[in-house]
């Protein structure tokens, strides 16, 4: 029987590298269409494939509990994806990226604490090691003048994330697809409103869309493996592991894209192994 510290592993990594697929698609369609557009349409693919998935593998329908889970979760991510795209928009992406991965990928393990105790030793020291390796990776802030209110789209953000993380775990032991489903229903909802009343409704180009219908695919496996692997075992593993997508954002850019990556973020690569070791123990 395969340990369950394995597939909490083994899932959550998968979610780290398809949502890490996902950003940087979506990156890459951002470059040339409305962000918010981006945004909303990712989250619109997820509906049509989570819910068609659903249906065609016959999964059990949830309880009114779990699907009212989803769509809080649904809540929380639109809200987030909101304020980390604003706090992109500002300028100071190497401090807002790296500071809302850290964050987001902390408040589960809070809570994890709390209500599943403490994790073995070696993990807790992987859980360190990790949160260091997305800030070296996803970001650089050098020269960057941080003041106070810097702090509050990044933390938003990051909290949304989060809190994400933390409700997708409450979802049905027996159905995940479902749960999602209401999750990106919320989402749409939530970002639909924005756009209207923003007026920041623009469709993107024809050469553009299929790269958005790719980030969505990505980020749409991104959620399922995160669920999965919350279901499989502790939250703050699989939340810790999850977090780890920035890293194969930035490999792709650096495979596909040729962009160059700083001293910093091998280092954090090299971490991102040394914690994957130590949390598997």
């Amino acid at each position: 029987m395969i340990p369950a510290e394995f597939l909490v592993v083994f899932f959550g990594l998968i979610s780290a590298a398809s949502w890490g697929a996902g950003d940087f698609s979506g990156g890459f369609a951002s470059k040339k269409a409305n962000v918010y557009s981006v945004v909303l349409i990712t989250q619109a693919v997820g509906v049509f494939l989570l819910a068609g998935s659903a249906y065609v593998l016959d999964e059990q329908m949830p309880s009114l509990s779990g699907m009212i889970w989803g769509g809080l979760a649904g809540i929380f991510i639109s809200i987030a994806l909101l304020a980390l795209y604003k706090g992109l928009s500002l300028g100071k992406m190497g401090f807002v990226a790296p500071v809302s991965a850290v964050v987001a990928a902390s408040v589960p393990v809070v809570y994890g604490a709390f209500y599943e105790g403490l994790p073995a030793i070696q993990q807790i020291i992987g859980f360190v090691i990790a949160l260091i390796a997305v800030w070296l990776i996803a970001g650089n802030s050098e020269g960057i003048r941080i003041q106070k209110k810097d702090l509050y789209l990044p933390f938003a953000a990051g909290t949304g994330f989060g809190l994400f993380f933390v409700t997708i775990d409450h979802v049905s032991e027996n159905a995940v697809l479902w749960p999602l489903t209401a999750a990106r229903i919320a989402a749409v909802g939530v970002l639909l409103a924005f756009i209207i009343l923003s007026g920041q409704v623009e469709m993107p180009s024809r050469s553009v869309l299929p790269v958005v219908l790719i980030a969505g695919v990505f980020d749409t496996g991104g959620n399922t493996f995160y669920a999965l692997a919350s279901q499989a075992g502790r939250l703050d593993i699989a939340s810790i592991t999850s977090s780890l997508y920035p890293a194969g954002t930035v490999l792709l850019a650096w495979l596909i894209l040729k962009e160059k990556l700083a001293p910093r973020q091998w280092v954090g690569v090299i971490c991102v192994l040394a914690a994957i070791i130590l949390i598997s123990l």
